[in-house]
């Protein structure tokens, strides 16, 4: 196998998890996040010669990522869309909590904006310095810190999630 080869083969099985959780919380949606990264990972390969003699490979795929996203989210039709009813099926243990902690915080990320929710994911999640976050983006830093203090605002003005805190307090 070639250097090339095993080399992006190393990548892919040492990043692949963790570009997939980055890509659940942009989209929402683990079936789409996997479409997400595997556009990004196909896209990439011809240029992995390249991508790779600079300092951050990865950087590089999240910015590939990142962008085809953006571009994904412009469109109108979006292909299938999620039923908004669970249909109940038994679980064991009580899992409720858990549930209801996960829907708000999807429900709350799903009310920011394609952008907004990008930033705060590349910041929070991925821990990414400003600088880095602007640069994916292609903005100013400055940009980046209002997008995510609008975000912000937005998610403690969330009632579900505020409800969660309460009931996190008691």
């Amino acid at each position: 196998m070639p250097a090339e080869t095993e080399g992006f083969a190393q990548f892919v099985a040492a990043r692949e998890r963790a570009l997939q959780r980055t890509a659940w919380l942009l989209t929402g949606d683990w079936g789409l996040a996997e479409d997400l990264v595997q556009t990004a990972l196909a896209r990439s390969w011809p240029r992995w010669e390249r991508i790779t003699r600079r300092d951050h490979p990865e950087a590089y795929v999240r910015r590939v990522m990142i962008n085809t996203w953006l571009t994904w989210s412009r469109r109108r039709w979006r292909g299938e869309q999620a039923s908004a009813a669970v249909q109940d099926s038994p679980a064991p243990g009580d899992m409720e909590a858990d549930v209801a902690v996960r829907m708000a915080v999807r429900s709350a990320l799903g009310s920011l904006t394609v952008r907004q929710r990008t930033v705060l994911v590349l910041r929070v999640f991925d821990d990414l310095p400003e600088a880095q976050v602007a640069e994916l983006l292609n903005c100013s830093v400055g940009n980046v810190k209002s997008t995510a203090s609008r975000a912000l605002a937005k998610l403690r003005d969330d009632p579900q999630l505020a409800g969660l805190l309460d009931r996190e307090a008691r």
